[in-house]
């Protein structure tokens, strides 16, 4: 493991995405005087809320599908594929701020990198336990 110094460092990427999103619910709340555990309220902050909590969904899904497919497949193709992965979040998360539906092609976008991601990982688990 000592090998992953590229993931561990695009992992702490990921945590900061983490903290970014969940900032921008703080910062709605105060906008908009929404005290926890309110959920509800300004339509801005709603979609705000929703975006975090979204995103926040997808990431343990996104993580492990990064560290399988960097340590069995290859850190480089998978740290590129994970900074795509950031940056479909970040215009989900700008998009659905907006409007509700400013968040599709984003959301798209992403799936298909999950999907990518979870086939790097199979194709490197499977050369992995196939090695003669």
């Amino acid at each position: 493991l000592a090998k992953q110094t590229l993931l561990d460092c695009y992992h702490c990427c990921v945590v900061l995405f983490l903290v970014y999103f969940a900032l921008q619910v703080i910062y709605a709340r105060r906008k908009y005087k929404i005290s926890p555990p309110e959920t509800t309220g300004h339509p801005e902050f709603e979609r705000i809320f929703r975006a975090q909590a979204n995103c926040s969904e997808y990431f343990p899904i996104f993580i492990s599908l990064l560290w399988v497919a960097g340590i069995f497949f290859h850190q480089g193709v998978t740290v590129a594929c994970g900074l795509l992965y950031l940056y479909t979040r970040l215009k989900y998360f700008q998009g659905y701020a907006m409007a509700a539906q400013g968040r599709l092609g984003p959301l798209y976008a992403s799936a298909w990198l999950l999907w990518l991601l979870l086939g790097l990982a199979m194709t490197g688990l499977l050369a992995h336990f196939l090695k003669p």
